[in-house]
């Protein structure tokens, strides 16, 4: 039963990930900010719609595990705005390993470990599901964005090059992919939404 308590306690744990609210807009919703929570379900099932298009081989249900737990850490470090100046985001990933390490820690040993090096992996990207998960989590805002007349990036006067550099996991893991950002990049950057 205690490992049982253990996990109820981390599912609890869970639900202030609905708080944490993130830069992107949900156009449906009178352009709110979307949640952490909400972004998190939202690339999990953006990764099995999408991930016919990987070129390697991927374990999709690693990704899709990868993708619910990427964003825990939020829940103590924050989110911090994928454009922010660097001041902004220094000493985040210190602040997202300590958090690592709470919250799984409230599971089981096991379950702990498990979900850290999942968290990990995601975080370092070397692994083709990571690198394909890393992908979708960045691709995903950009179709936010393009939906809505250009979004946060207009807001906080992203540039171009600032979104290619994010979304360039996709060039050799999901040329498809890659080459529909570009496009919607040069029709952002058409429409002001962007930054040349």
């Amino acid at each position: 039963m205690e490992a049982l308590q253990q996990q109820l306690d981390f599912i609890f744990e869970m639900d202030r990930l609905k708080s944490v609210y993130r830069k992107t807009f949900v156009k449906c919703d009178d352009n709110r900010n979307e949640n952490s929570a909400e972004h998190s379900w939202h690339i999990a099932l953006t990764s099995q719609i999408l991930h016919q298009y990987a070129e390697e081989v991927v374990d999709i249900n690693r990704v899709v595990s990868m993708l619910l737990i990427h964003d825990v850490v939020e829940i103590d470090a924050g989110d911090t705005f994928a454009f922010a100046a660097q001041q902004e985001l220094d000493g985040q990933q210190e602040k997202e390993l300590k958090a690592a390490d709470r919250l799984f820690g409230l599971l089981p040993e096991r379950q702990f470990k498990q979900f850290q090096q999942l968290w990990i992996e995601f975080e370092n990207a070397k692994t083709a599901d990571a690198r394909f998960a890393k992908a979708i989590d960045r691709i995903l805002p950009l179709v936010q964005n393009m939906q809505n007349g250009g979004g946060s990036w207009t807001l906080h006067k992203v540039k171009k090059i600032q979104v290619i550099e994010r979304n360039r996991y996709l060039e050799n893991l999901a040329p498809k992919l890659w080459f529909y950002v570009c496009e919607q990049l040069d029709l952002a950057v058409e429409n002001g939404w962007l930054i040349e």
